[in-house]
């Protein structure tokens, strides 16, 4: 079994030794692993260290460089490099625990493959803690771990590579990101996910990476945002929970007003939601202004 660490990254050459050591201890699994690296046109000296992680020759790294596009176009042009039996997405500040790899070995060894794309781990925090919580059923999909079972926090994804080829990340309008949870969605259509509450990987948020700036992200991904919460309120609304309701809705009119573009409630499956829009949409286009103009 072989296990493809797919990396994006951008100016991020003082993090890379920490991910590259934590692979390199975890080479006792029993996994055959290959790193692939996509340089989404660093201005610094990551082509120096990644050369040096390679001329070491203790593991398979795959360097690949493009002109910066952003980190889902880079996972994107990654997978054609990959040739494992199974697929991770790791980010350059992110770094793997000591018995990561044993754990991914061990759960897929014992998990039957009908009907999953893969299986969901926990991440860890630099303090130790769980980022978010922890799940509360084996079987489910992303869309409902987040939307009906109230889970929180960044998870890792361990695909099966022949299901993940299948997608990928769909960006709009020459954009440079859009949440994961895009294409976690369209692969929940198909199939479901494994959820074990193990974690596989450390991390913290960086202040310059897409979360913290969330605003910034928005603004310059604007259409992205406004297909995934369009699609989303295209699906099955029954058991998401209230809070998610509203979220869905309050930032599919905030991507309206950001976007200008217009309502079409006939993309809305739920009459509920329809309702819910009809009402909110004034009011919520006058606070998406106040706040898009506060910041």
């Amino acid at each position: 079994m072989k296990l493809s660490i797919l990396t994006a990254t951008y100016n991020r050459a003082g993090f890379l030794e920490k991910l590259y050591n934590s692979i390199i201890q975890n080479m006792d699994s029993g996994l055959d692993v290959e790193w692939l690296i996509m340089d989404d046109g660093s201005e610094d000296d990551t082509l120096s260290v990644v050369q040096k992680f390679i001329n070491e020759q203790k593991i398979e790294i795959k360097y690949n460089t493009q002109e910066n596009q952003g980190k889902m176009a880079a996972i994107n042009n990654l997978m054609k490099f990959v040739t494992g039996d199974l697929i991770v997405d790791c980010d350059s500040d992110d770094y793997f625990k000591p018995n990561a790899f044993k754990i991914i070995k061990e759960e897929f060894e014992k998990t039957e493959k009908k009907d999953l794309y893969g299986i969901c781990f926990l991440k860890q925090k630099e303090n130790g803690e769980i980022d978010g919580t922890s799940f509360k059923n084996s079987i489910s999909t992303m869309f409902d771990l987040y939307f009906k079972e109230n889970i929180t926090g960044e998870k890792n994804i361990v695909y099966y590579a022949d299901i993940r080829k299948e997608y990928k990340h769909e960006l709009e309008h020459n954009e440079k990101f859009i949440t994961e949870a895009r294409m976690y969605h369209k692969i929940d259509e198909k199939y479901k996910i494994k959820c074990v509450n193990k974690s596989i990987t450390i991390g913290d948020y960086q202040k310059n990476g897409y979360t913290l700036n969330i605003l910034k992200t928005f603004r310059n991904s604007p259409y992205g945002y406004l297909k995934y919460f369009e699609e989303i309120l295209q699906k099955d609304f029954k058991g998401v929970t209230w809070n998610k309701r509203l979220y869905v809705v309050k930032h599919y009119i905030l991507f309206l007003t950001i976007t200008s573009e217009r309502l079409t409630l006939k993309k809305v499956k739920s009459i509920f939601n329809k309702i819910l829009l009809i009402i909110l949409f004034l009011p919520g286009k006058i606070k998406s202004k106040k706040f898009l103009s506060a910041k």
